[in-house]
């Protein structure tokens, strides 16, 4: 597995927010986390491949926005937030060296983060009204560029939260893990769910490598319940990133079945 990644930018605390109140971010506590995380794909077995710094761009660091990658084909983004459009060229270049790249056009605005893939179907959130990263056009045009490798994608309503990938992620092979409260999990099929602690709204954010389930220390109570569903789980830090609006899957590109450590 390819896992694609950026050095924090020193100009993250002028990150994008929509959902949250701003707080001062310990930038390079922020960089100590994120090598953490980028050391604990290495340790799982991802070849890690660093994209170029660009030390401008406030989010560069969250490169999911940028792309959605499939074993056949990466297909480019463009960010819901204008401000992060400066980000993509480096992340496509960089994609063409491994897969066929395929890109989305105005009107189309959609960012990775709201696109949750399980197995052949790819779920896309979609949020009305102001703040919305990701537009019914977007989600048009990923389908578009998709369907010839038969995938399915389908839009699901979001409220509540700036990304899908806020409300749920994956969990290989049939789990789910949700905050009901920010999308309906009926809509999603073939999966048995697990619901947040309600007291850890934003704990649906997990990144799976390798078998190993990583989740933000900042939500024990719902690490628990995948413990307890036995799901192998780890937890890493990521405290200062939570304050960038972001989490687990936020900070790479993953890729399956083209290389390893």
């Amino acid at each position: 597995m390819i896992a694609w990644v950026r050095d924090v930018s020193p100009a993250l605390a002028r990150c994008e927010l929509t959902h949250l109140e701003r707080a001062a971010i310990d930038a390079q506590r922020a960089r100590q986390q994120h090598a953490l995380y980028v050391t604990e794909l290495a340790a799982l077995g991802c070849r890690i491949e660093w994209l170029p710094p660009l030390e401008s761009q406030a989010d560069g660091v969250f490169v999911e926005d940028t792309a959605v990658l499939v074993r056949e084909v990466a297909v480019v983004t463009r960010p819901g937030a204008a401000s992060r459009r400066g980000e993509v060229e480096s992340v496509a270049a960089a994609l063409a060296r491994h897969l066929e790249v395929r890109r989305l056009s105005d009107p189309a605005r959609l960012e990775g983060g709201d696109v949750l893939r399980v197995g052949r179907e790819l779920y896309v959130g979609l949020t009305r009204g102001p703040g919305a990263r990701t537009n019914a056009a977007g989600i048009a045009q990923l389908g578009e560029a998709l369907k010839s490798f038969g995938y399915a994608v389908r839009a699901l309503a979001l409220h509540g939260c700036l990304h899908l990938k806020s409300a749920a992620t994956f969990i290989p092979p049939e789990t789910l893990l949700v905050n009901p409260d920010w999308v309906d999990s009926a809509a999603f099929t073939g999966v048995a769910v697990i619901a947040v602690d309600p007291r850890e709204a934003y704990g649906a954010n997990t990144l799976t490598v390798a078998g190993v389930t990583l989740v933000s220390q900042a939500y024990p109570r719902t690490q628990g319940r995948l413990d307890t569903a036995g799901i192998a789980t780890r937890a890493l830090d990521v405290s200062e990133l939570h304050k960038a609006e972001a989490a687990l899957t936020c900070m790479s590109l993953l890729l399956e079945g083209r290389g390893s450590a």
